[in-house]
């Protein structure tokens, strides 16, 4: 069973849909622990603040569950955009300390070189896969839907795609069974679709 993390931020309904649209059937939203806790894969989505984000989490007494399914029993997480980001140990956004199973940090775009690149980055852009992974091709180019201002900035070894906007930026990472995707798969049609087929295939 996949679960999608309900901490009250998101577009949750649309990452089910694109799940339903490629015929997932065992996957529901959820908060409840005692669901959580049979999770075979979980899926952190996110949109806005990442202390918003932190707070949630606190609050819906998700953390601890979530860190004994991740990092004791190892289960497949996916974290997307926000959910991403909320992996990492901090962010320039906020005050929060993040969930810390990635070693790295989120800050802000910063274009006062190129002040014509708007902020947040928003539309769609290429995936540069630089290590193998489960989830992308390596010897594909794929085209993915972004909207963000802030990127995540972490170990070398756990970055497996990037993106270029102004610079080239990590907009994929693994760590174990860890995976996090800058990019909104639900809203990337074919390419999100398969991005997804991938995750449930873990």
């Amino acid at each position: 069973m996949i679960v999608i993390i309900d901490y009250g931020i998101g577009n949750l309904a649309s990452v089910l849909n694109m799940f339903k649209k490629i015929g997932i059937k065992d996957v529901c939203i959820s908060s409840d622990i005692s669901i959580i806790e049979k999770a075979d894969k979980l899926l952190l989505p996110g949109v806005g603040s990442f202390d918003a984000g932190m707070n949630n989490l606190e609050k819906s007494e998700l953390i601890p569950v979530l860190n004994k399914k991740v990092l004791i029993e190892k289960t497949p997480i996916l974290g997307i955009c926000l959910g991403m980001q909320l992996l990492t140990q901090k962010s320039e956004e906020g005050l929060k300390q993040g969930l810390g199973w990635i070693d790295g940090e989120t800050v802000k775009f910063n274009f006062n070189n190129n002040a014509h690149l708007k902020i947040p980055h928003m539309g769609w852009n290429y995936v540069n896969v630089k290590k193998e992974n489960p989830l992308i091709d390596i010897n594909e180019k794929k085209r993915f839907y972004f909207v963000h201002s802030y990127y995540v900035k972490c170990k070398e070894e756990q970055s497996i795609g990037t993106t270029y906007y102004g610079f080239d930026f990590t907009c994929m990472i693994n760590k174990e069974n860890i995976f996090g995707a800058q990019f909104h798969p639900e809203k990337s049609l074919r390419f999100g679709m398969k991005f997804l087929e991938n995750f449930v295939k873990l």
